[in-house]
């Protein structure tokens, strides 16, 4: 561990309980602030020297509550969105903390206003701080202060990939010293050699094919040596992102994670799904009702597209290749589903997959060309997401023949429910290639968060007002 990554990890702590004791002391100010009592009166006494020694305990107690939260973990390659995000968690539960330390001493604090302007200011003036400390460590870094000397072994794309983003990358903290393309004997004293003259850090092997013979010596070497002993994902490594260990009978067993979104992360996408869902019914309640009709004045047929040609029920695929009786608003003349694999086949612009999108759709009504541009077509699927068989997040649901031509590895999207918007949504919609509509899908399910969830949402409305190529 470098030396300059403990003084940032530990400089932390007091610029932390600084931050939270200058929110604590703005928020008690401003509460006394002229335009504020012209709102609300100061009808308390509380001065500021009791109030001070108060402030001091709660904030060494709110830094114990950072530390469970893990934000004082050395981790430089964390990034700043997350971190920000944990500080939210943390003031979050700082703040419960309040609220039960005055339900139990009910003389602690008088405004609750002092109390919710603290917890806001507290977030902000964290955020700043703990960004002003990062922009410093990585301008450092930039200027060779602090950075990880690295020697990369392999001989393999991966390696050069490396290589590359080191190099290009000052802010990563780490330069590339000495690149070995094997871990032979002779290579071993080769890199002896060079250690009497050059300081290094860190040796990273990044070549899944070096024999074990190579592995166990490159460790053994570094573990003489006191150097930090690091490997890149070998191919079954890159599908397997996240790991769980248990122990069975004495034998550590290693279950391989499909998603983040198991266990309490399925049952808070859940609750999220509920309470969006819901609250956005509500907001767009008018835009439904108006479009239901419109729909009904300007052409004959259903005002949603829930069948057929043939007058079944319309199916999607869902989570697991499960199918789900699927509606949304009708925006085509009736009866005309199926050309998209008959006469129109020949327009279709999506030739790279199994998934139909055509250009200039002759099949679709005055209405239907204008809520599907504004994406008003899909607002039903609200209801689907509220009844459980889609989610705001998530992969597009497709057709069941569209899925039959899935190939393999095509079918990690159905790991998870289908999505009203997702990553692909907002990265491109239908320009995207259907392989890099999946790559961005697979990315979504081995990476979620309710965060991550949130932050596709407030993008969504951007990509909707972005044109494509086809509606």
């Amino acid at each position: 561990m470098k030396r300059i990554e403990l003084f940032f990890s530990f400089i932390l702590v007091p610029l932390d309980y600084l931050m939270i004791v200058l929110a604590g002391v703005s928020a008690y100010y401003l509460r006394y602030a002229n335009f504020v009592q012209s709102i609300r009166p100061v009808i308390f006494n509380l001065s500021f020297g009791e109030y001070l020694k108060v402030l001091l305990f709660i904030a060494f107690l709110w830094i114990i509550i950072f530390a469970f939260a893990g934000l004082y973990v050395i981790n430089g390659n964390r990034k700043f969105i997350k971190e920000v995000y944990r500080l939210v968690l943390a003031c979050s539960t700082g703040l419960m903390l309040i609220v039960i330390l005055i339900f139990i001493r009910r003389e602690l604090f008088d405004s609750r206003f002092i109390v919710l302007a603290g917890w806001f200011l507290s977030i902000i003036y964290l955020s700043l701080s703990r960004g002003l400390v990062r922009y410093i460590q990585r301008q450092l870094f930039r200027h060779g202060l602090g950075v990880h000397k690295v020697v990369v072994i392999g001989n393999s794309k991966t390696t050069d990939n490396l290589i590359h983003e080191f190099s290009t990358n000052k802010s990563l903290g780490y330069e590339v010293v000495k690149r070995l393309k094997d871990f032979s004997i002779d290579t071993a004293q080769e890199l002896e050699e060079f250690l009497k003259v050059k300081e290094v850090d860190e040796v990273i092997q990044t070549d899944p094919n070096l024999s074990k013979a190579e592995i166990m010596r490159l460790y053994d070497f570094a573990d003489e040596h006191h150097i930090t002993f690091k490997y890149a994902a070998d191919l079954l490594g890159t599908k397997v992102l996240k790991t769980e260990v248990s122990e069975i009978a004495g034998i550590p067993v290693v279950e391989v994670k499909k998603t983040p979104l198991d266990g309490w992360g399925r049952i808070a996408k859940r609750i999220f799904d509920i309470i969006i869902s819901l609250i956005l019914i509500i907001i767009f309640s008018p835009i439904l009702l108006i479009t239901a009709i419109l729909i009904k004045l300007d052409s004959r047929g259903p005002i949603f597209f829930s069948r057929c040609d043939d007058g079944s029920p319309l199916y999607r695929v869902g989570q697991g290749g499960k199918l789900f009786h699927y509606f949304k608003f009708r925006s085509m003349i009736p009866g005309t589903h199926n050309m998209r694999y008959n006469e129109l086949a020949d327009k279709n612009i999506r030739n790279d997959g199994p998934v139909v999108k055509i250009k200039d759709d002759p099949r679709i009504t005055r209405v239907g060309k204008f809520i599907r541009r504004w994406s008003i077509d899909e607002l039903p699927e609200l209801f689907l997401v509220l009844k459980g068989d889609m989610s705001l997040v998530g992969p597009r649901p497709h057709l069941p023949e569209e899925v039959a031509k899935y190939e393999a590895h095509h079918k990690k999207v159905l790991t998870i429910k289908p999505g009203i918007t997702g990553l692909a949504q907002i990265s491109g919609r239908s320009d995207l290639s259907f392989e890099d509509e999946v790559r961005l899908d697979t990315y979504y399910i081995e990476n979620w968060s309710l965060l991550l969830d949130l932050s596709i949402l407030l993008r969504t409305p951007l990509a909707v007002i972005r044109s494509r190529q086809a509606e």
